[in-house]
């Protein structure tokens, strides 16, 4: 069952320009924080349409209402606007100018989805409620959702739900994917600093070596994975960074290891933290040493609320069909800074295929990864539907039965 082919017809005009846009945006990556070039070519998308444009959110964050008829009643979409610290590696005509940063995520897309959307929703009749266009900054690593609740997004945009959506290399393209509950990881970063006693290699008894130490808190950080929790509870401890010493004849008097926590529940993510936390201070006590334990770039569980899920779900199968979407996919041991916004408001992260049909794609974060400007057209789509829809203007009223 597919939605009226007017509305079909009349993104047509407007699809050379979004891929374009999308372009020049992959060819000037920004990382977190510094998306102002960025957030420019946002606010004069928007200033073209009519819409009156806060700024500053976050940092570098905009947001853009579509008043509806109660003022108080609104709902959030949201896109992400930062790039990575990557060297492209894509010889195309719109590879990143800017070395070493690179829209592996598709960030960029995301943009110019949510941009789409607001140019469509600006053309229809008023709704019952706003809708809230949020370009967030500093999704990969700086917590942009949190710093932006904290500058008072929620209470400068009354919002009763919040929406996400990314693209997912792993379906089809156009394809969407969802589930009820955690869809992506709680996370947090690592940093264990061992400090022992430098020495000459030939006298380790003049020394305290930190690496035997550190080796053995590398293997029970995998024990506490595998044995301090209940086996049904995804985690994962990995140690993807490992430092000591300058020469190979020199015992150091320091090592530091690095890498990331992941769970699909904030609640395990802090026990998790407080087993190694306490596993690393009583290996360094017997060892007689000395160790720093920090964790740090928090990011909650994304974790998707039932009736919101249930809308978003009755929202595709209308749109699209019900060949488009996966319900029930497995959740991700990636994290996402959504999560902030879904511990403040119900609200559902979907995703949507980017897998190009005729040729094969990169993962998520690869340097050859390249966002396929062919599902801009679903993802502006969805966006419109769910906000007609949310708002009992389309859809047959399929509004969220939570409210």
């Amino acid at each position: 069952m597919e939605h009226t082919p007017h509305q079909h017809d009349s993104l047509q005009p407007h699809l050379a320009h979004w891929a374009g846009l999308r372009r020049d945006l992959h060819a000037h990556p920004e990382l977190r924080f510094e998306e102002h070039r960025t957030a420019d070519v946002v606010v004069r998308e928007l200033a073209s349409l009519g819409y009156a444009v806060t700024r500053g959110l976050g940092g570098t964050g905009v947001v853009a209402s579509l008043p509806g008829s109660d003022p108080q009643r609104g709902i959030v979409l949201r896109a992400d606007l930062d790039a990575l610290p990557i060297t492209e590696a894509n010889d195309f005509a719109h590879a990143s100018c800017s070395h070493g940063v690179m829209h592996a995520c598709g960030h960029d897309g995301h943009t110019v989805m949510l941009l789409g959307a607001a140019r469509v929703l600006r053309q229809m009749p008023t709704l019952a409620g706003s809708v809230h266009f949020v370009f967030q900054p500093g999704e990969e690593g700086g917590a942009g959702a949190r710093k932006m609740i904290e500058d008072g997004l929620f209470e400068q945009f009354p919002t009763e739900a919040v929406f996400g959506m990314h693209n997912w290399p792993g379906l089809p393209a156009g394809q969407f994917g969802l589930r009820t509950g955690p869809i992506m990881a709680a996370g947090s970063r690592l940093k264990i600093t061992i400090t022992g006693k430098g020495a000459h290699a030939a006298q380790p008894h003049l020394g305290l070596d930190p690496i035997p130490l550190a080796c053995s808190m590398v293997l029970q950080c995998q024990t506490i994975a595998a044995r301090h929790k209940d086996p049904v509870d995804p985690a994962v401890i990995s140690v993807c960074m490992f430092h000591a010493g300058d020469t190979d004849n020199v015992i150091p008097d320091r090592a530091e290891l690095r890498g990331t926590i992941r769970t699909l529940s904030s609640t395990l993510q802090q026990k998790l933290q407080e087993d190694i936390r306490r596993m690393c201070h009583a290996l360094a006590d017997a060892y007689g040493a000395q160790v720093e334990v920090e964790f740090f770039q928090y990011y909650p569980a994304t974790i998707n609320t039932p009736a919101e899920t249930d809308f978003c779900e009755r929202v595709i199968r209308t749109t699209f069909g019900d060949a488009r979407i996966r319900t029930g996919i497995p959740a991700n041991m990636t994290s996402e800074d959504f999560g902030f916004m879904l511990e403040e408001r119900p609200g559902t992260y979907v995703l949507i295929g980017n897998a190009p049909q005729d040729r094969s794609s990169h993962s998520l974060h690869h340097p050859r990864y390249d966002f396929n400007d062919d599902i801009i057209e679903e993802g502006v789509r969805y966006w419109v539907a769910l906000a007609q829809s949310y708002f009992g203007s389309g859809l047959n009223g399929a509004t969220p039965t939570s409210r």
